[in-house]
C-alpha cells in the first residue's frame, strides 16, 4: 500500500490493461474503504455505485462509451451514480415530505458521486491498479442510465475502468500552481500571465499531438495550428458539439426527475 502523496505523484490515465482479474476481496476493501472515509453531505450518501464485470455487459458499456477498446480490456468497470432515489424511498417509508427531485438535489448528489469516485480511484492505484475516467459517461448518460436500470432521480455522472496497468504512460504536465491557486480572492491572469502560464503546455502538448501521425494529419486538413485551436476544434472538445450535448443533458435531468419540465423563466413568459 502506497501513502496518498505516492499514490498521487504516481496517477496515470491507464487505456492498456492486462487480462488478470481484480480480486473480489480487492474490490470489497476498496469500496467500504471509499464509503466510510468519503464526506458526505448530511451524511445521506447520495450516490450509488454499479460493479461490471460480465463480459456481455462491459460490450455494451464499451458501445455507449463510444467504442473505447479499454473499456473490453478492464476487468472491471464502475458506474459513478447521483442517487436521491434510495433517500426519497426511505422518506416516503416514514411518512417524511419528498425532496431531492430538484436541480440543486442533482448538484449535491452529483458532487458527491465524483467525491466517492476519487476516493475509489485513490483506492484502487494505491494497491497498484490502474484506472480511466470516462468522460463520455456525460454524453451517453440516459442511454446509460436504461441500460443499467436507473430508476428516477438516478443518473451516471462519471465512470472508471480498473486493471492491472499493461502500460507506463509518461506524467501529463499541469499549469504551475499560481494558475490554480488565489489568495482570498480571484486572481483575473492578464495576457502576459496568460502567455507566461501556457507557454509550456502549449510547446508540449503541441508537440505531443505532432508526434501521433493520425493527428498531425487532422491538424494540417482542418488548418489547425495550436493546441488552443485543437481543443475547440471538430476533433476534441467542438462548440456545437458541446451545446447539442448540454440539451441532451438538461433534457434527461428533466426526464428522470431532476427538472421541471418547464424552466422557470419560461412558466413566467405570456
Amino acid at each position: 500500500m502506497q501513502t496518498v502523496a505516492n499514490t498521487l505523484a504516481g496517477h496515470r490515465s491507464i487505456r492498456q490493461f492486462k487480462p488478470d482479474e481484480v480480486p473480489q476481496t480487492t474490490i470489497d476493501e476498496v469500496l467500504q474503504e471509499a464509503i466510510a472515509g468519503t464526506s458526505s453531505s448530511g451524511n445521506l450518501n447520495s450516490y450509488s455505485l454499479i460493479v461490471t464485470r460480465d463480459p456481455a455487459r462491459k460490450q455494451r458499456l464499451y458501445e455507449l462509451h463510444g467504442e473505447q477498446e479499454f473499456v473490453l480490456q478492464a476487468p472491471l468497470v464502475i458506474t459513478f451514480c447521483a442517487d436521491w432515489y434510495r433517500t426519497r424511498q426511505w422518506l416516503k417509508l416514514r411518512g417524511a415530505r419528498d425532496n431531492f427531485n430538484n436541480f440543486l438535489g442533482y448538484q449535491v448528489a452529483a458532487n458527491e458521486a465524483m467525491l466517492i469516485s476519487q476516493s475509489v480511484t485513490l483506492g484502487f492505484e494505491a494497491r497498484g491498479y490502474g484506472i480511466c475516467y470516462m468522460g463520455t459517461t456525460l454524453q451517453a448518460m440516459g442511454q446509460i442510465a436504461d441500460y443499467l436500470g436507473l430508476p428516477e432521480t438516478c443518473l451516471p455522472i462519471t465512470t472508471i475502468a480498473v486493471g492491472v496497468p499493461d502500460e507506463q504512460p509518461e506524467r501529463r504536465e499541469r499549469l504551475p500552481m499560481r494558475a490554480y491557486v488565489h489568495d482570498e480572492v480571484y486572481q483575473k491572469p492578464s495576457a502576459a500571465e496568460l502567455d507566461d502560464l501556457y507557454r509550456a503546455r502549449e510547446e508540449s502538448g503541441w508537440q505531443r499531438y505532432m508526434s501521433m501521425p493520425r493527428l498531425k494529419a487532422m491538424c494540417e486538413e482542418g488548418g489547425i495550428t495550436s493546441l488552443a485551436q485543437m481543443y475547440t476544434s471538430p476533433y476534441k472538445y467542438d462548440p456545437e458539439a458541446y451545446a447539442a450535448t448540454s440539451q441532451q443533458v438538461l433534457e434527461t435531468l428533466r426526464g428522470r426527475g431532476f427538472l421541471p419540465n418547464r424552466l422557470a423563466p419560461e412558466q413566467t413568459q405570456e
